[in-house]
């Protein structure tokens, strides 16, 4: 995704804009971001506030690279921590260039937005119209709603098992690398 910086991964984290500095939710994201750096990850957001400026904080802080990958027409700037901004015409191009030029993903605790990053991250998987690649899922919320997805709706085993959902911010590290050495 960033020549500048060829031969490292990047990773798409996906979380909510609401998401406020000191609350539990910014803070996870922080560390998400300051562990993906610690292992040599390029951080890729959104660009703006919320988990967005989270991740991208708790890489900047641990010496990592970030990319924003923003939509000026919204009238947003970048986030503080943003090293390198993309930005993108229209929303489905942000999208597509966060799910397409991505080597990983991550989904933390978000909202309608988060959802649709990561539906079009897991349906590209499913349909491979990307490489495999992780696409791992935060928290308790995502298990939840993975299993109210395949209770309500017909997706078969293997396309859940095309998601990993984990615990804790290290896990996500972990189950990114799992993932990679498939």
């Amino acid at each position: 995704m960033v020549d500048a910086l060829a031969g490292r991964r990047a990773v798409s984290v996906f979380g909510s804009s609401a998401v406020v500095p000191g609350s539990p939710e910014y803070e996870c994201a922080r560390r998400v971001g300051r562990l993906l750096a610690e292992a040599g990850l390029i951080v890729v957001t959104g660009g703006f506030g919320g988990a967005m400026a989270a991740a991208c904080q708790g890489a900047h802080e641990a010496g990592g690279h970030t990319v924003g990958v923003t939509l000026p027409a919204w009238g947003l700037t970048a986030n503080a921590w943003v090293c390198e901004e993309r930005p993108q015409e229209t929303f489905v191009d942000r999208l597509v260039a966060m799910t397409t030029d991505a080597d990983g993903y991550v989904a933390l605790d978000g909202g309608i937005g988060t959802l649709t990053e990561f539906a079009l991250a897991w349906t590209l998987l499913q349909t491979r119209t990307v490489l495999p690649r992780p696409l791992v899922a935060m928290g308790e919320r995502w298990q939840r709603l993975l299993a109210a997805f395949a209770a309500h709706l017909i997706v078969p085993q293997e396309h859940l098992e095309l998601v990993t959902v984990v615990d804790t911010p290290e896990n996500v590290v972990h189950a990114l690398q799992r993932g990679w050495s498939r």
